[in-house]
């Protein structure tokens, strides 16, 4: 059953800050859990968007770990300068094991930490497949044909178009919209709180409105 309001959650599963702000994900689902509607997107990273050495990577890792107050810090190993940017695999395997069902944060979260924690080089179709088949429990090969598919692509590619429509540029971005009309949009912040708020706000409304339906019922025609 659809919910009055819904969180779109536009991510890259390379980017460093959207690792960063799956805790804050993880959060608004658990608090709104049965009162709102979330899913998430994939919103691609240019090739430019990527450092090209473990050397770049280290610095910005740096930084983001330090800026969340991390305990560790995350892992440059995936850096694949062959791949010359060019890092849509994991994306690719993500959607597609969505489309086998895998419609959770599991198989995508496996993918960023593979990469991000643990330094595998899933810019490597075959290694994301790997992973994710393992964390999802679907068959390799199925994947991976998916993953390779145009259907698969276009659908990527259409996600990552809404996303620029939206006119930002930083993920991790959460688009916040109600049955009302409103739009609330949240583009680089990885904390779950001004999040929250908003739809704390649209509940509200949305709450407001359907209490004055039920007592006057729809505008007048004349």
């Amino acid at each position: 059953m659809p919910f009055p309001v819904t969180v779109t959650y536009y991510l890259e599963v390379m980017s460093s800050w959207c690792f960063w702000a799956e805790p804050a994900w993880a959060e608004l689902q658990t608090r709104y859990a049965g009162r709102v509607n979330f899913e998430w997107r994939i919103a691609l990273m240019n090739p430019g968007d990527f450092p090209t050495t473990s050397g770049q990577c280290d610095w910005f890792y740096q930084r983001s770990g330090s800026i969340m107050r991390s305990p560790f810090m995350l892992n440059s190993g995936w850096i694949d300068p062959a791949l010359k940017g060019d890092y849509r695999a994991a994306n690719l395997v993500a959607e597609a094991a969505r489309g086998l069902g895998a419609t959770d944060d599991t198989v995508r979260l496996a993918l960023a930490t593979a990469a991000l924690r643990e330094g595998k080089k899933i810019g490597r179709l075959a290694t994301a497949t790997a992973v994710a088949a393992k964390a999802g429990k679907l068959d390799a090969k199925k994947l991976q044909a998916r993953a390779a598919s145009p259907a698969v692509a276009a659908s990527v590619d259409a996600s990552t178009a809404a996303f620029h429509a939206h006119q930002i540029s930083q993920r991790p971005a959460f688009v916040v919209t109600d049955a009302i009309g409103d739009k609330a949009v949240f583009s680089g912040l990885a904390i779950a709180a001004p999040i929250a708020a908003a739809i704390d706000a649209m509940l509200v409304d949305t709450a407001a409105y359907a209490s004055h339906a039920t007592h006057f019922g729809g505008p007048p025609t004349e």
